[in-house]
């Protein structure tokens, strides 16, 4: 599959202005396709998703943003990062870029920021882009079931959260990323280094213990968040790397009896990062979902069906 170096990749985005501050944005539009967000994971940025980029050109235009407090987006210092703010900033985005219909392709954190766009769907108060469709990836989506590494679980501590962060070196980085890839499937070099600087710009890394405050929110908003999986009628997929020490095969488990398995896909021998590990893989599964959901193709052409070019 073809794959953007990270300078390509920025190159190819935008800073587009908000009031918390400016956010990364890149976009691949074509107004006939259906609008694909892709929300990225903790502590990386939308650059994960380039393995996929082109191909899923071919059948959704694109929208994928660097989260607040992530890669090129703005990190407010102090800052006290919530979930619902980012899912706010996703749809505020949505909303800018016209897109009332949209699907989702979601990892890890991003799988969190999904399931509180899919609790917005059952609120008919506001009017808010309409949510069609959303394929998990790696993530703690069932608390019950998550397994935060060591430095996690430090990050997340008061005292010790902001020392780890400020004595975060680039090998300790690698170490930690390699533990969570599969076995045979280990991160290559330039990724490491990709997400090294991602990480490092305008000191990110200092913001990663308010971050982390997202799996404290996890446990708190269960209610919300697995019971929108349980309640929103929309169609969802779960494509699991079965040998993630995180959220594995014992994720999947929880999927399958909350949820059923007819849109579960397991990748045996893949880690926490599928769209890096297995790209075609996870595409493979990806398109198997929208194809029997019958979520491929042109839409109707009205303006809000789709994101408008400018």
């Amino acid at each position: 599959m073809a794959f953007f170096e990270l300078r390509d990749w920025r190159e190819g985005g935008e800073r587009v202005a908000t009031p918390l501050g400016p956010l990364f944005v890149r976009r691949q539009v074509e107004p006939r396709l259906p609008v694909l967000l892709l929300i990225h994971g903790f502590p990386s940025a939308s650059w994960d998703w380039a393995p996929l980029w082109e191909s899923l050109s071919n059948e959704f235009s694109l929208v994928a943003l660097d989260l607040l407090g992530f890669g090129d987006s703005a990190k407010p210092r102090g800052h006290r990062y919530s979930i619902a703010e980012q899912a706010e900033l996703c749809e505020w985005l949505l909303r800018r870029e016209a897109a009332w219909d949209y699907h989702v392709l979601a990892h890890d954190y991003g799988d969190t920021v999904a399931q509180e766009l899919l609790a917005r769907q059952l609120d008919k108060r506001k009017p808010r882009p309409s949510l069609r469709s959303v394929v998990f990836l790696n993530g703690g989506l069932f608390p019950e079931t998550h397994r935060p590494r060591l430095v996690q679980r430090a990050l997340a501590l008061p005292l010790l959260g902001p020392l780890v962060a400020r004595s975060t070196s680039k090998a300790r980085f690698a170490a930690s990323l390699t533990a969570i890839f599969g076995k045979d499937t280990p991160p290559d070099p330039a990724v490491i280094d990709g997400l090294w600087i991602l990480l490092r710009t305008n000191n990110g890394h200092l913001a990663l213990p308010k971050l982390i405050r997202y799996m404290a929110e996890r446990r708190k908003q269960r209610a919300r968040w697995v019971g929108a999986l349980e309640k929103v009628p929309v169609p969802m997929a779960f494509i699991n790397g079965s040998a993630d020490p995180v959220s594995g095969e014992h994720a999947a488990a929880r999927w399958r009896e909350l949820l059923g398995d007819d849109d579960l896909y397991e990748l045996k021998g893949i880690g926490h990062y599928p769209q890096l590990e297995a790209p075609e893989q996870v595409l493979a599964s990806a398109l198997a979902f929208w194809s029997r959901h019958r979520l491929l193709g042109p839409v109707d052409p009205r303006p809000t069906a789709s994101i408008t070019t400018r």
